[in-house]
Formats: C-alpha cells, sequence, structure tokens
C-alpha cells in the first residue's frame, strides 16, 4: 500500500524546522503547507511574491486575488507580505529561503534534478526551479516514485532537461523515502506493506538500506 498524497505531504512538513523560510513548488509540494507540525512556525514564501503564506482556504471562503505560483487560492498569515516577482526572486537567490519542496520528473542517485520540461511537450518556462535550486540551502523532492506509464522517475542518470546538479537532498515518494548520500541512494522509509524488493524494482538505480542506521 503506498502513501497518499497527503500523507506524502504531511511526513515532508516534518522537514521543516522551526523559523525555517520555506517555498513549496507546484503540484503536490503545496500541500504540506496543510501539514505544518504543531509548535513549528515557518514562513512560507511564494514565487510570484508572497511571505507568509498559509494554508489552502476552505471551500467558499476563496479569494481569487491570493493565489500561489500555482495559480492556486490560498490564504495569508497575519503579518503577510507582498511584493513583486524580482523582490522575491532576489530573496530566493540571495540564499535566503532555508528549504525547498520540489516537484521532479527525474531525479538522479548522484541529486540531480529535472523538473521543468520534458521533450515534445509544449511549456511556457522553466519558471523559477533554476533559481530555487541554486540559492536554496536544502532541496526536498516530494513526487510518486514511478511516472503514469510506469517507468522509475528516481535514476541513475537523468535524460530529462535538467534543472540543476547534485542539488536533491531528500527524496519523499508515495512509495519510499530516500537521501542522496556522497556514496549514492540511502532508504531510510518504506511505506507500510511495500518491501525492499518492490523499491528496486521501481527504481531505477542502485541504493543502500539505511533503515537500520536511523
Amino acid at each position: 500500500m503506498t502513501w497518499t498524497r497527503q500523507e506524502m505531504s504531511a511526513i515532508a512538513a516534518h522537514e521543516l524546522r522551526d523559523g525555517d523560510y520555506v517555498n513549496l513548488g507546484i503540484g503536490i509540494p503545496t500541500l504540506v503547507a496543510n501539514y505544518l507540525p504543531e509548535g513549528i512556525n515557518v514562513t512560507l514564501q511564494s514565487g510570484d511574491g508572497i511571505l507568509g503564506m498559509g494554508q489552502f482556504p476552505i471551500e467558499g471562503e476563496e479569494d481569487a486575488d491570493l493565489i500561489n505560483a500555482g495559480k492556486q487560492t490560498v490564504t495569508v498569515n497575519a503579518g503577510a507580505s507582498f511584493f513583486d516577482s524580482v523582490e522575491s526572486f532576489g530573496m530566493i537567490r540571495g540564499g535566503k529561503i532555508d528549504i525547498a519542496i520540489l516537484g521532479a520528473l527525474q531525479v538522479a542517485a548522484n541529486g540531480d534534478l529535472a523538473n521543468w520540461a520534458v521533450p515534445g511537450a509544449l511549456v511556457k518556462g522553466m519558471g523559477g526551479a533554476m533559481d530555487l535550486v541554486a540559492g536554496t540551502k536544502r532541496i526536498v523532492v516530494l513526487t510518486d516514485h514511478v511516472a503514469k506509464d510506469g517507468t522509475p522517475k528516481i535514476v541513475a542518470e537523468c535524460t530529462l532537461p535538467l534543472t540543476g546538479l547534485h542539488v536533491v537532498d531528500r527524496i519523499i515518494t508515495d512509495r519510499a523515502v530516500l537521501d542522496v548520500g556522497d556514496d549514492g541512494l540511502v532508504l531510510r522509509q518504506l511505506a507500510p506493506e511495500e518491501t525492499l524488493d518492490d523499491i528496486r524494482r521501481a527504481t531505477g538505480a542502485p541504493f543502500t538500506d539505511g533503515r537500520q542506521a536511523l
């Protein structure tokens, strides 16, 4: 049994530390805002110009003027501020963001990340992902373990256009949690009913079992 996207987001939320400035990427990572651990105070930053973003709004209480970088309606916390994208990416490029939780199309065993373009598909541009992986202290990827066609998203070497080289620190999927170490991938946690053999078959790169080391 794999983790749901809500369960994945709750696991990812435990990567956050009190006082962190956090950027949540488009897609599954945006759900992390709804699962912040009790007693942990973080400041969520959105690339389109919000500092102090809150949880997703309750249905029927959306404000169309409050959106994140993925064009989803959001809420803001007391004391939030608004600014243009130039100021926003000045924060990111200046190293002011402690952790970014991003989606992925592929992650390589050495931490390379591809998350902005599929050859042959029409995309508007790379967005801010390249700035985030270059300017953020810690990068956590939150993604399904395999693509819709069943091919691994965790691979020995990325074949899609790269976002950044050696940038990913941890990978959280619907099946497992893996760290990117100096000597390759290290398995840290399995989803319920998933076995080591299941993960080896679904992963396109070798990894070591580091669960006993925790």
